[in-house]
């Protein structure tokens, strides 16, 4: 089944089909994504080549981000995550991993994100999990992603992961 993806870098092009499929999968819609990024943080994911996507038969059905820790200061359940677990040095944040609904529990999200491990250098790797997220849980165990622990924002409790860290 993992061969049916082409996996490689995002372009400004996928912008429009990166958002839709963000919109449909943001928490308040239902989805477990927490946060909503915008198209010039896509742009800019871009730009830093930090953005892989996973397309079947042309169609785009996925996207993983690795970015600085420095580029997520605006987003408060990201600093609630590393002050409650200090990040080892060159680490970067991965996620958000979205995954369209059709396609999961067929791989994808590993092989983006092992794309991307290949991409950061193999360097450490940060992330969070809403808790009740199981299956989520589940695949980024099978990433070899290990519990760094639980936190709280805005009466929704996380885990924190890692991977190298």
């Amino acid at each position: 089944m993992i061969a049916d993806y082409d996996v490689s870098l995002g372009r400004t092009d996928d912008i429009p089909s990166i958002l839709a499929l963000q919109e449909i999968n943001l928490a308040e819609r239902g989805g477990s994504l927490s946060v909503r990024q915008t198209a010039d943080w896509f742009r800019h994911a871009i730009i830093e080549t930090s953005l892989v996507v996973g397309r079947r038969e042309r169609t785009l059905v996925g996207y993983v981000l690795g970015t600085a820790l420095t580029a997520n200061t605006h987003v408060m359940i990201i600093q609630t995550m590393l002050r409650a677990f200090p990040p080892p040095r060159d680490c970067y944040l991965y996620g958000p991993v979205c995954v369209a609904e059709t396609e999961r529990g067929k791989g994808l999200a590993g092989v983006l994100f092992a794309a991307l491990q290949e991409r950061m250098g193999g360097r450490p790797a940060m992330t969070f999990i809403r808790a009740d997220n199981s299956p989520s849980l589940r695949a980024h165990q099978k990433m070899g992603m290990r519990e760094l622990g639980h936190f709280v924002q805005d009466n929704a409790r996380y885990i924190a992961l890692g991977h190298n860290c």
